[in-house]
């Protein structure tokens, strides 16, 4: 019996408390939210979002379904948080001015960069992208550790065996407690590139890496001004590398001159950057200015910024540089989780841990195969010692008065294993034929050959690094 009116409190001290639960906080902010993993480059929302849409069967071969359904899903089975924090990591992952290779395919109104939102899931529509679907390719062949969800009752994936380079080629944000990380998206193909070099020649260094990847690669473009900032943020992991917009001096029939922005700077609301530009006419602190316009369409962004007949235009466009977000910094602080751990890597260490992690997953993927074709063989030798002797294998089986005595009786007489056993009982009629029989010796003599190429890409390292060459360039190539 329970005794209410017992005092059942501890002391504690408000000290301990506080410096415990704070890193609690602080651990689970870092692991379970805030940073990626080196590996896949996901955080777990990005992870689990993907997970379930695999699981929904969204492919990008498969018809689209609603995102309402995907976030219930994600956040019923894997992530128990808002539902607006999955739909937002969600429309972002779509979003073609946010990612450099978006992650997942939208059908409806994504948001723009105007920043404009979404429509709400229930009016939206989802599937992966082929580049997801190459991230959680093997999945089911054993090739990464799993854990249980939150409610202990199913199993996800901690990382997914991803055979894209994501935390470079899409970058990564968020801030954690004490630390942020923020890398920035590459092009797919200098990465590629800059991963092979490393395979041929593992003591290359970051001119080496340069030489391939030249720079960031911007969804919204523009141009980056001077390589001392990008060369530091290379070789250390912390830089600052200075952005600007593209843009050039149209001169019209009437003597004035036009200044137009085609390429903004990354991570620049569109639509604020005129407000800024018209804050700044009327208060007085750019002159010479007469019309601005936006005409972006479909085809692109086009500011127009019309400047006085008197006015020298490169002069406006050099206080635009100053003034607004036409010229920015993006601050690069390369860190993510190393086995749980956050640290701030350098490019070759980054580029270093993913075909680490590749190289992990091919041995993985490769010993599930080989269980897999050896068990067959072993259920396929007895197939073909019992077509060998099938007469004697038939009056055995006649003769015994229950499935379990025949089963017996072949281990007894013929050596057989429980399973080769239970095979040649299971074994249809119609294998007695010359044609099945062949069929069965064609299939047995083909899995040795595999059995044989599965081991040398076990005991070869060589073997290993060109399996992962050739997987990169398929990527590449898709």
């Amino acid at each position: 019996m329970v005794d209410f009116n017992r005092d059942n409190t501890l002391p504690r001290d408000i000290v301990d408390e506080m410096k415990e639960s704070y890193l609690n906080y602080s651990m689970s902010v870092i692991v379970s939210r805030a940073l990626p993993d080196v590996r896949d480059g996901l955080k777990p929302v990005h992870r689990r979002i993907l997970y379930g849409m695999s699981e929904l069967g969204s492919g990008w071969n498969r018809p689209y379904k609603k995102s309402a359904r995907i976030v219930g899903d994600v956040l019923g089975k894997y992530h128990p948080h808002g539902d607006s924090s999955v739909y937002d990591a969600l429309v972002r992952m779509a979003q073609s001015f946010s990612l450099r290779y978006e992650l997942v395919d939208g059908q409806g109104n994504f948001g723009s960069i105007d920043g404009d939102n979404a429509a709400a899931m229930r009016y939206t529509e989802s599937r992966m992208t082929k580049l997801s679907s190459e991230m959680l390719k093997d999945l089911e062949k054993d090739t990464v550790d799993w854990g249980l969800n939150f409610d202990e009752t199913l199993k996800e994936p901690t990382v997914l065996p991803s055979q894209v380079p994501t935390l470079l080629i899409n970058g990564s944000e968020g801030i954690a407690v004490g630390m942020a990380t923020k890398i920035p998206p590459h092009n797919l193909t200098e990465i590629v590139g800059a991963l092979v070099a490393l395979i041929e020649n593992p003591e290359i260094k970051t001119d080496g890496l340069m030489e391939h990847v030249k720079g960031p690669d911007f969804p919204t473009a523009g141009l980056i001004m001077g390589v001392d900032g990008l060369k530091k943020a290379y070789e250390t992991g912390r830089g600052k590398i200075k952005m600007r917009a593209r843009a050039h001096i149209e001169s019209a029939q009437n003597g004035k001159d036009s200044i137009v922005i085609t390429e903004v700077t990354y991570q620049t609301n569109k639509s604020n950057l005129v407000e800024k530009i018209a804050d700044l006419v009327r208060d007085k602190k750019i002159v010479g200015i007469t019309d601005l316009r936006d005409e972006s369409d479909k085809d692109g962004n086009r500011i127009v910024v019309e400047c006085k007949r008197d006015a020298i235009a490169e002069i406006i466009l050099n206080n635009l540089y100053k003034f607004t977000q036409l010229q920015d910094t993006f601050g690069v602080i390369m860190l993510a989780l190393v086995n749980g751990v956050p640290k701030i890597m350098n490019l070759k260490e980054v580029l270093g841990h993913f075909l680490d992690f590749r190289r992990e997953v091919i041995i993985k993927r490769t010993n599930f195969e080989l269980l897999e074709a050896e068990q067959r063989a072993h259920i396929l030798e007895g197939l073909k010692i019992a077509l060998e002797n099938i007469d004697n294998i038939i009056q055995i089986i006649r003769g015994s008065s229950s499935p379990e005595t025949a089963k017996e009786s072949l281990i007894s007489s013929y050596k057989f294993s429980d399973k080769q056993a239970k095979a040649i009982l299971d074994m249809r009629l119609q294998k007695l034929t010359s044609l099945e029989i062949d069929k069965v010796i064609q299939e047995y003599d083909e899995l040795q050959i595999l059995i044989k190429e599965l081991n040398h890409i076990l005991e070869s390292h060589e073997k290993q690094s060109e399996i992962i060459e050739s997987e990169l360039s398929e990527i590449l190539n898709k």
